[in-house]
């Protein structure tokens, strides 16, 4: 059997790279030795998730994976966006990495550009979740121990009352029929403070929930 493939995985510290994580363990052909994230640099927090850095360093200490992180100006436009992540793609193969994982699920234009960005760098571009069945992907999810907060709502879709909630099957239950399970249309953001991917489980307190830019954030933390 060849030597497995030394693969980096996109981290958005949600329920969707960390189930990338736990599947792509279970196959032989892939040595996951990273993580990569992006953080805004005003805020030092995941885009979009508003995850502060410190939760996303602690989820790599209990993936017992270490953390490549990427700072993004703010506001950040797609040109400068691009040139970071091929200084990224850069170092990955000085590092001996030949590929790197997404947890999208569906949406055909994010794949298509993330093959674009990767075509010529010498990285493989692997989707371990694509076209999973997203109501069965959810609660296999749970079902298997991964637990996770909704960090970031949209409440033009969703109640801002999702906000800080678990993402459990009482969650899915209570979704409108509109929202994707998984919240692949943006409709919420997550971030998993505990699963079978984790040797230990992130200690994080729910802080204060605040409306900006139009979206509903949960503000997560580490317990006093």
């Amino acid at each position: 059997m060849p030597d497995p493939k030394k693969l980096l995985l996109s981290w958005s510290s949600g329920k969707d790279s960390a189930w990338s994580l736990h599947r792509l363990r279970q196959q032989p052909e892939w040595n996951i030795a990273g993580l990569l994230t992006t953080l805004n640099e005003a805020f030092d927090r995941v885009a979009m998730h508003a995850v502060r850095r410190e939760l996303v360093e602690r989820q790599a200490q209990a993936a017992g994976l270490p953390l490549w992180s990427v700072p993004l100006p703010w506001p950040c436009s797609n040109a400068e966006y691009e040139i970071r992540m091929a200084g990224v793609c850069r170092r990955a193969v000085a590092d001996g990495f030949t590929a790197i994982a997404f947890g999208d699920l569906f949406l055909r234009d994010i794949r298509e550009y993330r093959e674009r960005q990767l075509q010529g760098t010498g990285l493989e571009p692997v989707f371990p979740l694509w076209n999973l069945p997203t109501a069965e992907l959810a609660r296999e999810m749970i079902g298997a121990g991964l637990r996770a907060r909704l960090t970031c709502v949209d409440p033009r879709v969703l109640s801002r009352d999702f906000a800080g909630r678990d993402f459990d099957a009482q969650l899915l239950d209570d979704l409108p029929a509109t929202v994707d399970p998984c919240g692949e249309n943006g409709e919420f953001h997550t971030f998993v403070y505990d699963g079978p991917m984790f040797r230990n489980a992130v200690d994080m307190a729910v802080g204060e929930v605040v409306e900006r830019d139009g979206f509903v954030f949960a503000d997560l933390k580490t317990p006093a």
